[in-house]
């Protein structure tokens, strides 16, 4: 069972008394996890009887407006005077689910400027020092149940009505791939029962996020994995790269690739999956591990990034080639732990 600060609880519950000004902020190019954790408090919020705005720093996938409350999401890039006026404006702001301004991309000037409480509820290690409260704990599966756990302390469980539930459930259910990984804890069943019993119809959601995708995204996953795929069993690893010509071949949209580095590690044997993205001005790179590898050490040492041990992210100024390049050099001083991940 996580332990939090009983005075930063208290504290919360203070803040929280009288109605005021509140924004929900998440990172750039925002998952389920961000999605339904800051949504999820939204409807936590508003039942509150606060002034609650969410604000995302770009776009999101499609298969995430169905929650609850999308229509609410302020995307900062499509409207950046009234993104800046809420911001400005708030009493309280809510950091889910990113630990470092850089997350927050080129919100981070304005952020760093408000004069606002700051509340951050992450589940990514080492967080900065930004925020006045600080609910962080990488044992627990997401942001989405580390906010359950929060709102649970608090004591005000009665205001997590449907659409918080539905919400809160989604982003547990896409971080965990389904609860396939990050779900050791019981306490994360424990949590996903608790929503349930809010009433949410766990077929329509699963159905919502996964049967919902585009047929060029289906044409690019078989395009990924049958011609882009790249297998080094001798390294237990595997790797595919995407071009922004082949993206814009299928109409790649913003989600299309969600859930592609997982698919490696469906094949037997395989330890170490890596999903290389191209874009204008760099490659973005999506680490997945099992057993005890640590796709984290790989991102932050290797490419400017940072995560779990089995889940991580980075970029680099390299291309695509020169990438992969990287990738199969680390892959050679990294056999043994490949070979020994379980």
């Amino acid at each position: 069972m996580i332990e939090f600060n009983q005075a930063d609880i208290s504290t919360l519950n203070l803040l929280l008394k009288n109605k005021k000004k509140i924004a929900i902020l998440t990172h750039v190019n925002p998952d389920g996890d961000a999605i339904g954790s800051s949504l999820g408090v939204f409807h936590f919020l508003n039942n509150l009887g606060h002034d609650v705005t969410v604000i995302t720093p770009n776009e999101y996938p499609l298969f995430l407006q169905w929650l609850p409350g999308n229509k609410n999401v302020l995307v900062y890039s499509k409207n950046k005077s009234k993104g800046k006026k809420v911001l400005h404006e708030a009493e309280l702001i809510f950091t889910l689910d990113f630990n470092h301004v850089e997350r927050i991309d080129w919100l981070k000037k304005i952020f760093s400027e408000t004069k606002a409480k700051k509340i951050l509820i992450d589940h990514h290690p080492n967080p900065e020092n930004f925020a006045d409260l600080k609910f962080s704990d990488t044992n627990v599966s997401s942001t989405a149940e580390l906010v359950y756990l929060v709102i649970k302390k608090l004591n005000k469980t009665d205001k997590i009505d449907v659409n918080a539930a539905t919400c809160l459930y989604t982003g547990i259910m896409t971080d965990t791939g389904c609860f396939n990984y990050n779900c050791s804890n019981p306490d994360t069943f424990k949590t996903a029962a608790g929503l349930i019993e809010k009433g949410i119809n766990i077929n329509i959601i699963n159905s919502s996020v996964y049967d919902n995708y585009s047929a060029d995204r289906m044409k690019l996953m078989g395009y990924s994995l049958h011609e882009k795929m790249q297998l080094y069993p001798e390294y237990n690893s595997a790797v595919i790269a995407l071009s922004q010509k082949e993206m814009q071949q299928f109409n790649f949209e913003s989600g299309d690739t969600e859930g592609f580095v997982n698919l490696p590690l469906s094949i037997k044997g395989i330890v170490f999956s890596v999903l290389l993205l191209e874009k204008k001005d760099h490659v973005k790179l999506s680490f997945r591990s099992q057993g005890n590898f640590p796709a984290n050490e790989i991102a932050a040492n290797y490419f400017e990034g940072g995560g779990h041990l089995n889940a991580a992210g980075g970029k680099t100024k390299l291309s695509l080639e020169e990438a992969i390049a990287k990738l199969e050099e680390l892959f050679k001083q990294y056999k043994d732990n490949l070979q020994n991940a379980f």
